[in-house]
């Protein structure tokens, strides 16, 4: 991912095509654009990176927690998974994990593993940036706010042992187990969908104030290699750019779009299922989130931008005429 002067690009070229990683369609770099287009890319790549691991991270606890699954059917599912339209290093490596026993014991290392994540930095900043950029990243903000509750083990430990949750017998009696595995599935790439969405709006709202001319299909065809969140997934990306480079967003994309129609409803009904469990999804609720407010005509912005105006009278726009306008909200009524 490289940014700067193109003509300086152009010299180290044919290095860098040699060493960077090789997939069918070709090398794994591109030049990304002027000045520090390459780092600004590469950050949005990790923040991209929270976001599906904390979401892989919540299919595992719903599938071992409701659909009490030992590590073995769990390399299963997601060996399975990873033949599929999830296909990914992720998934890949997450399969593994789940096989692999500690050399001094006989017990899983995933199970020994001290649960508080930590982070070194890229996450919070794409959220930052998110923030100033005015560009909702909630799936990502979801990621980073996971890992900072993790960091509370101590608190977690005193609060497990006054903090009610649902009883065990109360969560969906009815599912079974291969319905629950394709709602998961369903979910997560509905999931996944929502949060690259949210990071290629951010980097192409910010190349577009920098003037970068960022070619958005073009990232995404350099992700399938040689990174973390490199996956079959990206083709497809790439191609939905190629069909609208303008493109508002992935999920109006003519493919995208229809999956998640397909899928919207296996992802409100894991959310639902792991609500009614007392699991946290802070991932997959915050996609859901996004995916309804995105579709709606019309939010209740009204509403706060109402209080905005009573408050500090912030103005306001109408539906019914053009112009700003204030209300003296607390003059008496004639």
């Amino acid at each position: 991912m490289l940014g700067g002067p193109e003509s300086a690009y152009k010299v180290v070229e044919p290095i860098l095509k040699k060493i960077a990683a090789q997939v069918n369609d070709g090398p794994c770099v591109t030049h990304i654009g002027e000045g520090g287009s390459g780092n600004y890319v590469k950050m949005i790549h990790n923040g991209i990176e929270y976001g599906d691991m904390q979401l892989i991270a919540e299919t595992y606890d719903i599938l071992r927690h409701v659909g009490k699954m030992n590590n073995e059917q769990l390399a299963e599912v997601f060996d399975h998974y990873n033949k599929t339209e999830l296909d990914s290093f992720l998934i890949e490596i997450t399969a593994k994990i789940f096989k692999k026993k500690g050399d001094d014991t006989n017990q899983y290392v995933v199970d020994t593993i001290l649960d508080k994540t930590g982070a070194k930095g890229t996450g919070k900043w794409t959220v930052q940036e998110g923030a100033e950029q005015q560009v909702a990243v909630p799936t990502m903000a979801a990621a980073l706010d996971a890992r900072n509750i993790s960091s509370l083990k101590e608190q977690r430990l005193k609060a497990a042992k006054i903090l009610q949750g649902p009883k065990p017998e109360e969560p969906n009696k009815n599912i079974n187990h291969q319905e629950m595995l394709q709602l998961v599935k369903d979910a997560l790439y509905a999931s996944k969908i929502c949060s690259y969405a949210q990071g290629m709006n951010l980097i192409r709202q910010t190349g577009e104030r920098k003037g970068w001319n960022l070619k958005l299909g073009e990232i995404a065809r350099i992700w399938k290699g040689g990174c973390i969140i490199r996956a079959k997934f990206l083709d497809r990306i790439r191609a939905a750019y190629e069909r609208s480079p303008q493109l508002d967003s992935l999920l109006v994309d003519s493919d995208f779009s229809k999956e998640m129609n397909q899928r919207q409803t296996s992802l409100r009904k894991v959310v639902v299922l792991a609500a009614e469990s007392g699991i946290g999804v802070p991932a997959f609720a915050a996609s859901l989130a996004y995916y309804d407010s995105y579709r709606r005509e019309r939010l209740p912005a009204n509403l706060t931008q109402a209080q905005r105006d009573f408050f500090g009278a912030h103005t306001y726009e109408r539906i019914d005429k053009p112009g700003i306008f204030h209300t003296e909200w607390n003059a008496p009524i004639l």
